[in-house]
């Protein structure tokens, strides 16, 4: 029988998520607010806002369950209603039905982390960052470790893809990161994220083992000004500023996606080469040649 699965905040991930989902062979549902920018793509809409306990009641059963949303601004009360509260409430929701979801996926965050000495951090580390985005995606992290429901929490590093372009935009500006001390950063390309999050699905199908945890994030952790340096070798700029980030907003760590590899996954964008060397093609960024 055709697998079902929701995707609950069926964004820019969800939409690539939900079309790889459709060609295997899923019947794909996807819900937000604002259904009618999903039409024509495959996936069926549903408006739903998770602050309306009626609405919740209507969720449809669903094989796997992707909960993907994204908070509505940088600030303690949105991310508390869109992450613990939110998915607290889904939770509830399929917790009291007889069929419930063979899994259910957290997209979480690298913020939980507080280290900021170029650490490598893995799904071992204290996740003990002091910010209010960490400690409320922890929240909901653990609201899905205490359920009874079989899920998974995905944290994702620093999301970029196409739109998702606001380094090489400082960049063209002249911008970089200082040199020392060094400040690694973190990165996966949106088509990575959805496809790991379809290929945990995939393996639950078959009954392969799915941990609780996953750290993802592509393969070539590295210091941002080396980052920044190599997209102004491209986009031939010359970088006149440095960047001096205040001090408690800066995070230097090494995410390491081990847990993740050993599962078979295969990067599409393994490093930030690969995959800014393709946002800036399909962008339209990198200058024509002579």
């Amino acid at each position: 029988m055709k697998k079902t699965t929701l995707i609950l905040g069926c964004g820019d991930i969800g939409m690539v998520l939900g079309r790889e989902l459709i060609e295997a062979g899923h019947r794909v549902i996807g819900a937000r607010r604002k259904a009618a920018a999903l039409e024509g793509s495959g996936i069926e809409p549903m408006a739903l806002d998770l602050g309306d306990e009626a609405a919740l009641a209507k969720l449809p059963n669903a094989d796997f369950v992707v909960y993907v949303l994204s908070a509505d601004r940088f600030d303690e009360a949105a991310y508390r209603t869109a992450y613990p509260d939110g998915l607290k409430a889904v939770l509830r929701t399929y917790e009291g039905r007889d069929k419930p979801p063979q899994r259910i996926l957290f997209v979480s965050s690298t913020s939980v982390y507080g280290q900021k000495e170029g650490e490598r951090v893995d799904e071992q580390s204290p996740a003990e960052s002091a910010g209010f985005s960490g400690v409320l995606m922890r929240e909901a992290e653990q609201a899905l470790h205490d359920s009874p429901l079989a899920g998974s929490v995905v944290r994702f590093s620093g999301i970029y893809g196409p739109g998702r372009d606001r380094l090489i935009h400082q960049v063209l500006e002249g911008r970089i990161a200082p040199k020392s001390p060094p400040m690694y950063s973190n990165r996966i390309h949106r088509d990575d994220c959805a496809g790991v999050l379809g290929h945990l699905i995939a393996l639950s199908e078959v009954g392969r083992p799915v941990d609780d945890l996953y750290l993802a994030s592509d393969c070539d952790p590295a210091p941002l000004y080396e980052v920044m340096a190599w997209m102004a070798g491209l986009l031939k700029v010359e970088s006149t500023e440095v960047i001096q980030a205040p001090l408690r907003k800066r995070a230097s760590k090494r995410c390491d996606n081990s847990r993740l590899l050993a599962t078979g996954y295969a990067f599409r964008y393994p490093s930030y080469r690969d995959g800014y060397a393709q946002v800036m093609k399909l962008g339209g960024f990198l200058p024509e040649p002579v």
